[in-house]
Parts: C-alpha cells; structure tokens; sequence
C-alpha cells in the first residue's frame, strides 16, 4: 500500500512517499481502509522529534474509514462499520491497524472526511471548555488564531456555552472568518502594538476569564498579561514554537492565575470518556450546531507540502491527506 514514512527526524522533506506492507490487525486490533486522515501540530511535533518516536514510523493520528479486517479477540466492531479515530499513530496511509477500544463509531450524517477533519480538534476543544475552563455564561474569552482549524471549533464551542470570544488574527479574510464563527471581538496581530492591552479595553480593564492559546511562544507573554484574576491560561499547542520556562511568581503577580498545558490523551483514558466526548462532538456536528472548515485537501504524495501550508499560516481551517 502507498504511505508517507519517516526515516529521520527533520523538516517537511523527510515525509517520504513508500510502498509498505498492508497491515495485518493484532490482538485487539482492526485494519482500516482510511479514507482521509487529518493533518494536525502534532505530527509536525512528531516529524522533528520534538516528541520522540521509534525511527522509521509512519505520521499521522487521526483518520476515518471502514474496517477492512479483524484481528483476534475483537468484539463491538465489525467488518463495514464506518469508524474514525484520534491519537493513534499511522494514519498517513492507505490502511492502518488500530487498537479496537480507540475506534470511534460515526454517524450516517458525517462523512468521513468531516470525521477525520473534527476528531482530534474537536475534542481537545471540547476538553478546553468543558473541563480545563468550563465556559459560563458570560464569561470572555480569548481565542488565539481563532480561524485555524482549532480556532474555529473553540469560538463556536464558547459561543455555544454563552460566552464571548475575543479572536486574535493575521489577516483580513481570517477576521471575517473568526466573526461569522461566532467571535464577539477580533483583534489582528498585524495592527496592534500591545495585544493584552487591547484585550484589557476590551473587557473594561478587567482581563479575560481564560485564554485558549495553541500557539505557543509568540503569544504566551500577551496571553498572560491578558487574564484577570484567577483566570486560566491553557496552553494547548506550540505551533510558533515552545516556551521558555516560566518563574512560578509570574503567576501570582498575574494575579494568582493557573497556567496549564494539557494534553487530549488525558482526557479521553477510558473508552468510555472517549465515546462520550467523541459522540457529543459528532453529534453536534451531525446536528449541524458545530461547522466544521476543511481548508485544504492534499494527497499522500504531498504531505510535505501540508505540513508546509500548515506551518506558514498560509491557511484557515482543517488539513486533510487523501489516499
């Protein structure tokens, strides 16, 4: 089957069109054809080994299809069944053995590149606003690269939960993006000299309850200055690269906030939690309250230049690779 495989770690260069061998499904396991596999920070994280993984390895944690074969020891899914999944490797690929207890059962009425487009975002969207900081009524907050794939799905989610989104941007056709997504207020990088005191006018001077920043270095000094008291900064990506550390006593002068960077894993441990979160998710989605932007589709052959768009910010929305 063709595939993308990764040798070494490094730039977009070393995602490497190859022929490898269908996978053949383990103990618990099931064969996926895979019909679109989203493209997401993490394997780019994982493309320079920023987040080590055995050499050679195929990229990807996110993808929906239809189980081709079973494995020994499978119960709950059959061969037909269209599924999607998150946080497993192997997705850039024509097929992939998945573990069963991650496999998500998706509705008639999403596709499968909605699917693959919605999972790993849509939940750790959902984890940030559910959990990390449970949006109330009322509650401001600030979203950074709010027309981003994650960005888009945070401002509906918040909107949805009665809060307001200040949505942070880099161009023009992005602002309107980030509004007609629901955002209250947009703030371009590009036209302000001093984010957080933009996000103070804002709020009367008070600050945000929480930021929701994905993007890491560039923004995390802004992000801070930009909470009011008690407020949480989630610090849930690194796309312009990660942060230094940081003296705990920025925290209380900040006005005694929490900084957190959580991680989607620890959110979905059981299946349970995972068929919960992903059924909600989906089921938004199904019921047509939460959109879902697919920026830009790609073929295996072309990983390198996703992961390329991905990084440069040329785009808005989610990536896909179709085999």
């Amino acid at each position: 089957m063709q595939a993308v495989q990764i040798t070494q770690y490094g730039g977009s260069e070393v995602l490497t069109p190859a022929d490898v061998d269908l996978p053949v499904p383990g103990p618990g396991q099931a064969v996926v054809e895979i019909a679109a596999a989203g493209v997401n920070f993490i394997d780019v994280y994982h493309r320079m080994g920023r987040y080590p993984t055995p050499l050679p390895f195929i990229p990807g944690v996110e993808a929906a299809g239809r189980v081709v074969a079973l494995g020994p020891d499978v119960a709950g899914v059959a061969i037909g069944d269209r599924v999607g999944w998150a946080m497993t490797p192997g997705a850039y690929a024509q097929a992939a053995a998945v573990p069963v207890d991650r496999l998500v059962p998706l509705p008639d009425g999403v596709s499968d590149e909605t699917a693959a487009a919605v999972l790993l975002q849509g939940m750790t969207a959902h984890f940030l606003t559910h959990d990390v900081h449970p949006v109330r009524a009322g509650d401001t907050v600030l979203v950074h690269a709010a027309a981003g794939g994650m960005g888009l799905l945070l401002t509906q989610l918040v909107t949805h939960l009665g809060g307001r989104v200040v949505g942070t941007v880099s161009t023009e056709a992005k602002e309107h993006l980030a509004r007609n997504a629901g955002a209250a207020e947009v703030i371009r990088y590009d036209q302000v000299d001093d984010l957080a005191a933009q996000v103070r006018a804002l709020t009367g001077g008070e600050g945000v309850a929480a930021v929701y920043d994905g993007v890491g270095a560039s923004t995390f000094d802004a992000s801070l200055a930009s909470l009011r008291r008690r407020g949480v900064l989630a610090l849930y990506g690194a796309a312009s690269g990660p942060v230094p550390p940081v003296d705990p006593l920025r925290l209380m002068q900040a006005g005694s906030v929490v900084l957190t960077r959580p991680t989607l894993g620890d959110f979905v441990v059981s299946r349970q939690e995972l068929l919960e979160r992903a059924t909600d998710v989906l089921g938004r989605v199904d019921a047509g309250t939460l959109h879902v932007s697919i920026g830009g589709r790609y073929p295996l052959a072309e990983a390198a230049r996703a992961h390329d768009d991905l990084t440069s910010r040329r785009t808005t929305g989610k990536l896909l690779l179709i085999p």
